[in-house]
């Protein structure tokens, strides 16, 4: 049976940490960003943590 590639988008957006969950980046920090206050630019510029609904699917695609 041969390898499974993986996809290639979910590599660049997603990442594993040493205690196996899965780091993501927010959305909504691109653009329109004179009408969002500094501290919520600020908390959309941090990592969180992918929600255990979706890790299932995620996992098999990195």
């Amino acid at each position: 049976m041969p390898k499974l590639k993986i996809k290639s988008g979910s590599k660049k957006r997603f990442k594993k940490t040493a205690s196996g969950h899965i780091k993501k980046k927010h959305a909504f920090k691109n653009h329109l960003l004179m009408k969002k206050s500094k501290k919520r630019k600020r908390n959309l510029s941090k990592f969180s943590l992918l929600n255990k609904s979706d890790k299932k699917n995620i996992i098999k695609q990195i």
